[in-house]
């Protein structure tokens, strides 16, 4: 069962995303909060999976909101759920280790998706986000000084390893007990967080950063 706790300024689109995800087999919604002075308080209380966070909220910006859920729980993950398209507020997120983002016009299959991508441990951009950001994610996540821990979670980088060794997606989905379209997804996020154009590049970079013979 997936945990998640939602934080949404409007009541409509909170109640309306609440049932949603509670008809949905597998996903629990274990609370909510229609502000972040109210998600701060009931933290050290709740311990969902997932926090699913509108980008906007009314009594805190989204980095001070970050910043203080990464000091208390360094491991929590997030998903942002917003209209912005921006890819430099995208970008100043992602210094923060989001792991996901998701346009609040998506397809409610695309949030599903991406909660079941980030629950596996992998990390999730709308498809549209990820076209028009590639370059600034470029810019933001290939600097020399990050670890490859920093850049990529456990579970990409085991997908990696293996798309390295010329697995299929298949073949990688049953290694890994995932399905297809959730290995298609990281093999999407590697490329798009690792700034390279195919699996060639995702070849490089893990023979630089010695991830294989």
């Amino acid at each position: 069962m997936i945990n998640v706790f939602i934080v949404e300024d409007h009541e409509m689109y909170l109640e309306g995303l609440s049932l949603l995800l509670k008809k949905q087999a597998g996903i629990s919604v274990s609370g909510t909060a229609m502000n972040g002075t109210e998600l701060l308080k009931l933290l050290p209380s709740i311990d969902p999976d997932i926090l699913l966070l509108d980008a906007h909220l009314p009594d805190i910006g989204e980095e001070e909101l970050l910043k203080t859920i990464r000091a208390a729980r360094p491991s929590q993950k997030v998903i942002y759920l917003t209209l912005m398209r921006g890819t430099r507020f995208i970008h100043k997120l992602i210094k923060h280790s989001i792991q996901g983002y998701v346009l609040k016009n998506a397809p409610f299959d695309e949030l599903l998706e991406a909660i079941k991508t980030v629950h596996a441990g992998g990390t999730y951009f709308s498809k549209d986000i990820d076209i028009i950001g590639k370059e600034d994610f470029r810019d933001t996540l290939t600097l020399e000084d990050r670890k490859v821990d920093e850049i990529l979670s456990k579970r990409e980088i085991e997908v990696l390893k293996l798309v390295c060794k010329e697995f299929s997606n298949a073949e990688i989905a049953e290694k890994l007990f995932l399905s297809v379209s959730t290995v298609e997804t990281h093999r999407k996020n590697l490329i798009s967080k690792l700034g390279v154009n195919n699996t060639v590049g995702l070849v490089k970079y893990a023979l630089k950063n010695k991830l294989i013979d």
